[in-house]
């Protein structure tokens, strides 16, 4: 036998068994360590004599915390048994020092003439490898926990956009932070501005399948325009009991006294343990009442604020095994407190700028005069959301020839501006027609022009009308109309037709075009016992019905209620029609029977008419100022 023919010196394999560049492990069949490299050695920091003859898996097998494994769940040993190979990079090695090191390995039997003497084993640290990969898994929930913050935010920003209604924004808001960022929520808010008295309006909890409370009814907040009165809460009694809301002890308290005194005051954002909260302080103490109620370890408070005023505070809390809310947390909440109190600060000047439009408008809607039996009723509705202030006027006056007038109007424009505007044209037109016996169409035309070259107006459309006749009647409508919708005339008998006639251009625009265009006269006989009706837009025209649709029903309604009394004609209609999203005004007149009021008789009395000192009126005529209701 050649050297070629040899077999390999023994050294020769132990050269290659220690220069295999990786842990070396052998086994017998049951699973004792018979040999190992220097590489196995130097990755557990152990002796390869003392670990020769011990039990590979119960030596070094573990957990990543150390902790034993069962054997039946070994998967290197397995091989001893399948007489198959297996791999795998999920199992730990324990270190000499206690510690545990990652590895990734392969085993195979080792099998001589055709039985299976053993297992071979081969290890690698797999640290670096784990470290990278949970580094990655770590950015990837990392970046999946901020993708969820920015939807959460992204939400919140378009429900804070969606309404200025301040209780429905508030309750929308809860309902996406529960249970996303916590278990429940609660918001406190002044009941004023510039007030320390302080009204719980709504909480939510995730323990009973995301009850929340108020917004319905949130006991007068300055917010949203309207009066809510301090009525009780609505909701059920099912586990976030509708008797925390409602009012809170004023925020007298020192700032230190409570957290929510601190945010009150224009503290930052803050955690809390439920432990923290002591309750000598009443506010501190209605605060305590959330965790005692609701339960809770830990919670957020932030406040709902812009730079100029802190109106309230949300309060966000964790419970049961949940953690505490995270630093991010902390900056999500914060960011979202911001974004709440600037719709709460636009919710304020808006209803600063209804209250502003609304009182102006009122002041301008002066008695209505009584004349001859003629009747008169008129309603103003504004309209419901703050952004809608427009305006819509009516008026009725007697000229200084003794001829009542009938005014109906509406300027360009839907904001506190539009409302001067209306009282700028209103009071012009009033002072154009007074002294003036001339033709409707005449009067209009100087209004036009007085608006083009003494007012920064804009557009608006009217209706001026005289009721011309003598005492007892019959009575005829001269009138003129610029690009405002049709007077009704509803007789008595249930016909109502539109009156077309005396049509011209919006004011404002012939005068600044220079288009030559004017406003015809137009005159109708007005029979007996009928009701001419003069509009704005906002009865028949809305975003759920074309203008021509509103036309319709108005005109059916009308005829419909042509035998009611002229106050209930007027409260009927609206009823009827509904109206929403804009200002509306309406002014009714009843003829009276032919004669009715000839020789002295004195008119009848409206039953919703109070006295007043009467107005300037012809000589043989009685004036009265009747009641003007205000639909708001």
């Amino acid at each position: 036998m050649n050297g070629a023919d040899r077999p390999l010196e023994l050294d020769f394999l132990r050269a290659v068994f220690e220069s295999v560049g990786a842990g070396l492990f052998i086994t017998d069949t049951s699973g004792r360590l018979t040999a190992s490299n220097a590489w196995a050695d130097r990755l557990l920091d152990r002796d390869t004599g003392q670990m020769r003859g011990q039990d590979l898996h119960d030596l070094l097998h573990r957990q990543a915390d150390g902790r034993p494994i069962p054997r039946d769940e070994c998967r290197v040993l397995s091989v001893l048994t399948t007489g198959s190979p297996a791999e795998g990079s999920d199992e730990f090695y324990l270190r000499a020092d206690g510690t545990t090191v990652p590895i990734i390995w392969a085993a195979t039997p080792l099998v001589r003439q055709g039985k299976v003497e053993g297992a071979v084993i081969v290890f690698h640290d797999f640290s670096l490898h784990r470290r990278a990969a949970d580094q990655q898994a770590t950015h990837l929930i990392a970046l999946e926990e901020l993708t969820e913050r920015l939807t959460i935010v992204a939400e919140i920003s378009a429900v804070l956009s969606s309404t200025l209604d301040v209780p429905k924004m508030l309750n929308r808001l809860v309902r996406l932070l529960v249970p996303e960022l916590g278990d429940w929520a609660a918001v406190d808010l002044r009941t004023h501005p510039q007030a320390d008295d302080m009204r719980r309006i709504v909480v939510r909890c995730d323990n009973h399948g995301g009850e929340d409370f108020g917004g319905a009814d949130h006991g007068g907040e300055d917010f949203g325009g309207a009066d809510h009165g301090g009525e009780d809460f609505g909701g059920e009694d099912d586990g976030c009991s509708d008797t925390l809301l409602g009012p809170l002890p004023p925020l007298t308290e020192a700032p230190s006294a409570s957290a929510l005194a601190r945010v009150m005051r224009g503290g930052r954002p803050l955690r809390l343990d439920a432990e923290d909260l002591t309750p000598q302080a009443p506010l501190a103490r209605a605060h305590r009442d959330l965790f005692d109620r609701l339960g809770g370890h830990s919670a957020v408070v932030v406040p709902l604020s812009t730079t100029r005023q802190v109106f309230g505070a949300l309060t966000v809390a964790r419970s049961g095994e949940r953690p505490p809310c995270t630093e991010a947390d902390l900056l999500v909440l914060a960011d979202i407190g911001r974004r709440a109190g600037l719709v709460l600060d636009n919710a304020q000047l808006f209803d600063q700028q209804r209250q502003l439009a609304e009182t102006m408008q009122r002041q301008l809607l002066t008695p209505l005069p009584q004349v001859d039996h003629l009747q008169m009723a008129a309603r103003y509705q504004p309209a419901e959301s703050a952004a809608e202030i427009g305006g819509d006027w009516y008026d009725a006056f007697l000229l200084a020839d003794g001829v009542t007038t009938m005014v109906i109007g509406d300027v360009v424009g839907h904001d506190l501006k539009a409302a001067a505007h209306m009282a700028e044209v209103r009071n012009m037109l009033r002072a154009l027609a007074w002294d003036r016996q001339e033709p409707p169409s005449l009067i209009m035309r100087r209004l036009d022009e007085a608006m083009t070259n003494t007012s920064d107006a804009p557009m608006a459309t009217a209706v001026f009308a005289r009721i011309e006749g003598q005492e007892g009647g019959p009575w005829q409508l001269h009138w003129v109309n610029a690009g405002h919708p049709p007077p009704l005339l509803v007789t008595y008998d249930g016909q109502a037709r539109y009156l077309e006639a005396g049509h011209g251009p919006l004011l404002g625009m012939d005068s600044v075009l220079h288009l030559g265009l004017g406003w015809p006269d137009a005159r109708e006989k007005l029979p007996a016992r009928s009701t001419l009706l003069l509009y704005t837009d906002g009865l028949v025209e809305s975003r759920t019905r074309s203008i021509d649709e509103g036309l319709d029903q108005l005109r059916g309604h009308a005829a419909e209620l042509a035998h009611r009394d002229v106050e209930d004609f007027c409260d009927e209609l609206l009823a009827r029609l509904a109206p929403s999203g804009d200002d509306v005004a309406l002014l009714a007149l009843r003829i009276p029977e032919r004669g009715e009021g000839r020789g002295g008789e004195p008119p009848p009395r409206q039953h919703s008419h109070s006295p007043a000192a009467p107005n300037r009126a012809a000589p043989g005529s009685q004036v009265e100022d009747t009641e003007v209701r205000d639909t708001s």
